[in-house]
């Protein structure tokens, strides 16, 4: 209604004060809020569903991560903010460089399958993740070849 400044509501939620009328209203708006969202849940299934399987990708996602960074058992042991968001971001970067020779490799073998003859069909895909590592040798020698020609993607598997 214009009769309090954002930056008032802010230095008010900011106090940490517990007898703040603000801080108060707050809590009990958050206190409804989750009664909301869990009952909800409760009464939900697909809701249930939909959170239980997107908190399956996130930990498979993060196991995958560990398994990567095998030093320190994936304990960062800097001390330095700029040193752990680098280690975190490489991390990333190798998981992700896997993830998507993973998912390319899953392409050339369902394009395969496909003409083939076999059917490949939404429940089949949607059940494949890109976190397999029995074919990673984390202690091997690797060379490089910058010569070699990258093929041609192909993502269009017809999915039925």
């Amino acid at each position: 209604m214009g009769r309090i400044t954002p930056s008032t509501i802010l230095h008010k939620l900011g106090s940490y004060s517990r007898k703040s009328k603000l801080y108060q209203a707050f809590s009990e708006l958050r206190k409804a809020l989750r009664t909301g969202f869990l009952l909800k849940y409760i009464s939900d299934i697909d809701s249930r569903r939909i959170i239980q399987e997107t908190s399956n990708k996130n930990e498979s996602f993060n196991g995958f991560t560990k398994w990567i960074n095998f030093s320190s058992d994936g304990v960062i042991t800097s001390n330095n903010r700029e040193d752990q968001r680098k280690r975190i971001k490489y991390n990333h970067l190798v998981a992700n460089t896997i993830v998507f020779y993973n998912v390319y490799r899953m392409s050339e073998i369902l394009h395969g399958l496909s003409s083939e003859g076999y059917d490949i069909n939404k429940e089949i895909v949607s059940s494949l993740a890109p976190y397999m590592t029995s074919h990673i040798n984390r202690f091997g020698k690797y060379s490089i070849d910058k010569n070699i020609e990258i093929p041609k993607l192909k993502f269009d598997i017809n999915v039925i």
